[in-house]
C-alpha cells in the first residue's frame, strides 16, 4: 500500500525533471557568447590586411603556410627588395584592446609584437612598445651580445641575455616575472595575451600574467628617459596605432591572431 502511494509522486518528479531539462536548452560557453567581440587578424589562410611597415605589400618571406603566418628566411633573401621586413595589420588602428595570438620560434630565434605603432619612422622599435619574443635559453649561446649590451651600459656579464630582453618583457622597459613564466621549448607553440588600457597594461604568457605596469606614469617616464629609449622622442607616446610583428632575420610562426576592443 505504501508503495502504491509513492508511485504518483515518483511520476510527478520524473515529468518535472524532463520538463526542466527541455526548457534549459543547450548551455552556451563563454567563448560562444563573446565570439562576436573578437576581430580576427589572421584566419590561418589569408594574409589580407597585412603589409610591410611603411609599405604597401607584404615583404618577401612573409607567407601563410600550414595555418600560420610565417617568415620564411629563404624566401626573404630576395635581393631586389630594399624595404624593411617588419609587418603590420594595416586595415585598422587600435586604442584599448585585448590581443591574443600563438607563436613559436626556432633555436636562437628572435621576434616581437608591437602595438600603438605609427608609420613614418625608421622602424617599429623607435616608436612602439614591444612584447618581446626570443629564445631565452639559447639566444646568447648563438649570438654575441657583448658589444650591444655594453652600448646600453651593461658592464656585468654583457654576454648574457638580460631580463629586459627576455620573452614576455616590455622590451627595454619592464621585465617579465621569471618566477611566473611558463615558456615552452623552441619549436613548440606558446600563447600570448596583451591587455592594454590607460590604467594598466598586462602581459600574459601561456595562461599566466607575468607583467603589469601603468603606461605614461611617472615610473614609465623614468624608465623611458633613462635607458634605451632616452633619445627616441616619440617612443610610446601614441595612444592608438597598428599591431605589428617583427622580423629579426630568423624564422617565426604566428597563428590564431585576434583582437578585442576594450
Amino acid at each position: 500500500m505504501n508503495k502504491l502511494k509513492f508511485l504518483p509522486l515518483l511520476f510527478i518528479l520524473i515529468i518535472s525533471c524532463k520538463t526542466e531539462k527541455k526548457d534549459d536548452g543547450p548551455q552556451k560557453t563563454v567563448e560562444q557568447e563573446t565570439s562576436d567581440e573578437w576581430i580576427v587578424l589572421f584566419d590561418g589562410e589569408s594574409t589580407e590586411g597585412w603589409r610591410a611597415y611603411n609599405g604597401e605589400e607584404l615583404p618577401p618571406g612573409w607567407i601563410a603556410k600550414d595555418g600560420a603566418l610565417t617568415f620564411d628566411t629563404e624566401l626573404g633573401l630576395e635581393q631586389d627588395y630594399t624595404g624593411g621586413k617588419d609587418i603590420i595589420y594595416g586595415a585598422e588602428e587600435f586604442e584599448n584592446f585585448e590581443l591574443y595570438l600563438e607563436w613559436k620560434l626556432p633555436e636562437g630565434g628572435n621576434s616581437g609584437i608591437f602595438y600603438h605603432l605609427k608609420e613614418g619612422y625608421g622602424g617599429p622599435p623607435e616608436v612602439a612598445p614591444e612584447y618581446q619574443l626570443i629564445d631565452d635559453e639559447n639566444y646568447a649561446k648563438i649570438h654575441d651580445l657583448t658589444e650591444y649590451n655594453k652600448s646600453l651600459g651593461y658592464t656585468e656579464k654583457p654576454e648574457e641575455l638580460k631580463p629586459l630582453q627576455q620573452t614576455a618583457s616590455d622590451y627595454a622597459m619592464h621585465a617579465a616575472d621569471a618566477s611566473k613564466k611558463i615558456l615552452h621549448p623552441v619549436g613548440e607553440w606558446n600563447a600570448t595575451k596583451i591587455v592594454f588600457t590607460p590604467e594598466k597594461v598586462e602581459h600574459w604568457l601561456n595562461g599566466q600574467m607575468v607583467l603589469s605596469f601603468v603606461p605614461w606614469s611617472e615610473d614609465w617616464y623614468e624608465r623611458k628617459n633613462s635607458d634605451k629609449w632616452k633619445n627616441s622622442e616619440d617612443y610610446g607616446k601614441y595612444k592608438t596605432g597598428y599591431i605589428g610583428l617583427q622580423d629579426h632575420s630568423s624564422p617565426i610562426w604566428f597563428r590564431n591572431i585576434k583582437i578585442k576592443k576594450l
